[in-house]
């Protein structure tokens, strides 16, 4: 990788520029967070639906996949999430480079144009969204969020997540929620918008054979919004203990397999000290198929069809999903307990403890093969106000010793138990 990224403040955005040649096409990422509200959640998700239906120049999807096609044949996508507690639209493209190409155009300013003018120049009819692109959007984000509905893992995960944080605003789904649709108006959307393109943190990289000048004259030429504040990220809290007994819930559902959701709080984030050791927790605790939530639960006792964990280094949380049989539910839960005990107790194998740090320090050296890992990489720091690096990580879970991993099993709680299974009336989808 060469270079560094190159920072400032244009236009009342974050611009982040990473001069490489390292690939052969030039990447364009906008990031931008607006804090989780349930008054705000639903419109803020159909927000981004309804700007790539078309811009003031492009007016329709038909003209601006013929830009696209014309920009020989650039990408561009567009992702809702959340990250702690705000909810993270991010825009994306990418176009080969212009030296590439047999006219040399200006790829990546055309490209950085189609993007500004597609979130800051939408096409609008009397003031406001047209309506049919505004009708037509609402009903593809309700069949979205009815979705998940139909991937019962899924919606295992998000129901767990829900009960974990009930009553925090980490409990909305960056998707919204479906009862909001129908009061939703092409001008009430249209002014939320505008607020939201005025108040939300926003960020902007560049990656690719640039410069921070060029970059800069981009967001200037082609982000036309009134934004007087740049904005940032309050770094997340690791999420605290809930008071009382684990708390255990239970729905019935035509499903075939039980799903057992599992979560779990502890006090690391992204931004802490002992991050790269809660990242060898995970690993050896159930990330990997030599893990012991797979090897123990699957394997050994031949429990569940799948298990494994999952860390969020934004929020202080560990999630364990696994498919069992509902007969098998309280042996499940009790040998999976069993492995966070042997955590606690440092008992994992050397040979364990080799595997989950060359499996690590893998994935983060393959940040660098692609533009858009690496950008999501620095976003990670930008949310937790950190600086680190790939490389740099990679050192530190080297130099994390086994009684850092045990400190950070000791602090992992059990808070919720979700469990969806079948009613006993017949097969299902699982």
């Amino acid at each position: 990788m060469n270079g560094s990224y190159l920072r400032g403040t244009v236009n009342g955005a974050r611009v982040h520029v990473l001069p490489t040649d390292r690939f052969k096409t030039d990447s364009i990422c906008v990031y931008v967070g607006y804090p989780l509200r349930p008054e705000t959640v639903t419109p803020t998700a159909l927000i981004p639906f309804v700007l790539r239906r078309g811009t003031a120049l492009n007016p329709d999807m038909k003209r601006l996949r013929e830009k696209l096609d014309d920009l020989y044949g650039a990408g561009f996508g567009f992702d809702l999430f959340k990250r702690g507690h705000y909810q993270i639209a991010l825009f994306r493209a990418d176009a080969v480079r212009g030296r590439f190409v047999a006219d040399s155009r200006a790829l990546l300013e055309e490209t950085a144009a189609y993007v500004g003018q597609l979130l800051t120049q939408p096409a609008l009819e009397r003031g406001a969204f047209r309506k049919d692109y505004v009708e037509s959007e609402k009903s593809t984000l309700r069949k979205r969020i009815e979705s998940i509905l139909n991937d019962k893992t899924r919606y295992a995960g998000e129901r767990c997540i829900e009960e974990l944080f009930r009553g925090d605003r980490y409990a909305l789904s960056p998707l919204g929620r479906k009862e909001d649709l129908d009061a939703i108006d092409a001008s009430s959307l249209y002014g939320h918008y505008r607020r939201w393109l005025e108040e939300a943190v926003v960020d902007i990289y560049f990656v690719g054979e640039t410069s921070f000048e060029e970059a800069s004259r981009c967001v200037r030429d082609y982000f036309r919004w009134q934004r007087t504040r740049c904005g940032e990220y309050a770094p997340a809290a690791s999420a605290a203990r809930r008071d009382g007994e684990v708390r255990r819930v239970t729905e019935t559902m035509e499903v075939s397999q039980g799903k057992l959701h599992l979560g779990y709080r502890l006090p690391v984030t992204y931004g802490s000290r002992d991050y790269p050791a809660a990242l060898l927790f995970n690993g050896l605790f159930g990330a990997y198929p030599h893990s012991k939530l797979f090897m123990q639960v699957r394997e050994k006792a031949s429990l569940a069809y799948y298990a494994h964990s999952r860390l969020d280094g934004h929020i202080g949380m560990m999630s364990v999903q696994s498919g069992i049989d509902p007969r098998n539910l309280e042996r499940a839960l009790g040998i999976i307990g069993e492995q966070l005990e042997a955590m606690k107790r440092g008992d994992f194998t050397d040979l364990e403890w080799n595997q989950t740090r060359a499996m690590i320090a893998s994935q983060l050296r393959e940040t660098g093969d692609s533009p858009f890992q690496l950008i999501a990489f620095d976003f990670n720091n930008v949310l937790a106000g950190t600086e680190r690096t790939p490389e740099g990580l990679i050192g530190e879970l080297m130099r994390a010793g086994r009684e850092d991993v045990m400190r950070v099993a000791e602090g992992v709680s059990l808070d919720t138990v979700y469990f969806l299974h079948g009613d006993g009336k017949g097969e299902a989808a699982s």
